[in-house]
């Protein structure tokens, strides 16, 4: 069996365009032989450090070249590669750490802190290799001869971790085949070309980052332009200076760059493809980039689809606003009722995704994969409806989940932590709007009889136990929640209530 998967293709790339550059971080450029080289050697390193097929590598830090190398090493000595959310707190991290088995665990300076707090939580990585002098060192002293481990389609890839409704976060195993027909989805739905040069500010650990973004274009031989964070002003001077012609973000990220004192003199005319996914676009926010004679395309995906799911095509971005699109080209939708049935036209229902982009299953969950995983398809949790043109339109959201600038909020996770209060006995975590951020969290409580509630102290407890993008911004107090016969809180309802601004 030949070497199938991720980890062939800065070989495959290689001996095409090996002087091309792949990546420019920081003013540096990395071409695709020297990532080759690069990902090559610290395989061998990784390898020598104890790690094998199958066995799990961790990545933590923000965007940067060590980021893209390390999947490309671990992918091709069969092993998984683990990005994890450089935004989590400790013990968020500790868990999935914990969950995954990590045997290795690459990490940023800037959360060497982070991973001295981890042997306090329990958590035992035996190989860890900070970004900097130690990484170099490992890539300098490992050999550059090739490796000999066949690696497969089928083969696990990446877990991703995507929170739950339960409140704990489950591991999404995406093949390398996953990975490798959404890339080509990307390809053919948005005409990528060989001298795409993307901006990156998306964080790659996030699957929207990476499948959507860097992949597809590494994949066709393009270059990724890499920023450790998203600035607004950043990003405008390097779409100029770096002559940018593909970006991906979420609305917000768009919005803040539109509202940037720099905007109306920015450089804009190097942008081709501009797409926009983690939440709803805002009409007003296609028209402010039409005005600049740039068109933003609307998609809709999910982790557990690495991620594309739906895509607005160029022609439709305005006729069909509001619309998440029509599938990707390999893959294929349905909206049923709970019986998966499917619904009548224009009725709304549960959409389920099918195609080799879509997850075998969650890692070492198989009840909550069987759950959402029947006769090939995938069942969303979103309720959808599809128009008279095929195009699908996301009505609501089944799991509850809340979007806050591009980020998925579970509620359950937020509540389980509200009820440790010792006055807290009831809690319903809802989004509401907000101008900036898309939604934010909302915590409603009920207190015990008697008690009374500094709500600055509740969001305070919730400090360092979750993300700050997961804590509440406001809290209300309500005497009951609305709950159904058999006791479940009616969560439309508490919406209702309580979730106007």
């Amino acid at each position: 069996m030949r070497d199938e998967g991720l980890g062939s293709w800065p070989a495959r790339r290689a001996r095409m365009t090996p002087h091309r550059a792949a990546l420019l971080h920081r003013g540096g450029s990395l071409s695709y032989a020297a990532l080759h080289e690069r990902a090559t050697r610290l395989a061998h390193g990784l390898r020598a450090l104890g790690v094998g097929r199958g066995e799990r590598v961790a990545y933590l830090g923000p965007n940067h070249p060590a980021f893209l190398e390390t999947l490309f090493a671990v992918g091709a000595l069969g092993a998984v590669f683990v990005p994890l959310n450089s935004r989590l707190t400790a013990s968020e991290t500790a868990f999935q750490l914990t969950d995954c088995g990590a045997r290795a665990l690459v990490f940023a300076p800037s959360h060497a802190g982070l991973v001295a707090e981890l042997p306090g939580l329990g958590v035992d990585v035996p190989v860890r290799v900070a970004v900097g002098s130690g990484y170099e060192e490992l890539v300098a002293t490992s050999p550059a001869r090739p490796l000999d481990e066949p690696v497969g389609l089928d083969d696990p890839c990446l877990i991703i971790y995507t929170s739950g409704t339960t409140g704990a976060p489950k591991g999404a195993v995406l093949t390398h085949g996953n990975l490798t027909w959404n890339a080509v989805n990307v390809l053919v739905d948005l005409d990528l070309a060989a001298d795409e040069r993307a901006l990156v500010a998306a964080p790659l650990f996030h699957a929207a980052g990476l499948g959507m973004l860097a992949l597809p274009v590494l994949l066709k031989g393009g270059t990724c332009v890499l920023l450790e964070r998203f600035d607004a002003a950043e990003v405008l001077a390097v779409v100029a200076a770096r002559r940018i012609t593909f970006v991906f973000g979420v609305p917000t990220m768009f919005d803040l760059m539109a509202r940037d004192p720099g905007w109306p003199a920015a450089d804009l005319s190097s942008l081709r493809t501009l797409t926009c996914g983690g939440a709803p676009v805002p009409t007003s926010l296609l028209a402010t980039y039409q005005e600049r004679g740039l068109v933003l395309q609307q998609g809709y995906g999910m982790t557990e689809a690495a991620p594309g799911v739906l895509l607005v095509g160029r022609e439709h971005a305005v006729t069909k606003a509001g619309s998440a699109g029509v599938p990707h080209f390999f893959t294929d939708v349905r909206v049923v009722r709970p019986d998966l049935t499917p619904v009548r036209a224009g009725e709304a229902g549960e959409l389920l995704v099918s195609g080799p982009n879509v997850m075998p299953g969650y890692w070492r969950a198989p009840e909550a994969s069987a759950a959402c995983l029947a006769d090939g398809w995938f069942r969303s949790g979103d309720a959808a409806r599809v128009d008279e043109d095929g195009h699908v339109h996301i009505v609501d959201r089944v799991k509850d989940m809340i979007i806050s600038g591009g980020e998925n909020v579970y509620p359950a996770e937020i509540e389980n932590l509200l009820l440790d209060h010792p006055d807290i006995v009831e809690c319903a975590v809802i989004g509401t709007p907000d101008e900036r951020w898309g939604e934010v969290p909302r915590a409603v409580v009920v207190l015990r009889e008697g008690a009374s509630l500094d709500a600055g102290a509740v969001l305070a407890r919730l400090s360092g136990r979750l993300a700050r993008y997961k804590i509440p911004k406001s809290v209300v107090i309500a005497e009951t929640l609305p709950r159904t016969a058999s006791g479940k809180v009616v969560k439309p309802l508490v919406r209702e209530l309580y979730g106007t601004p």
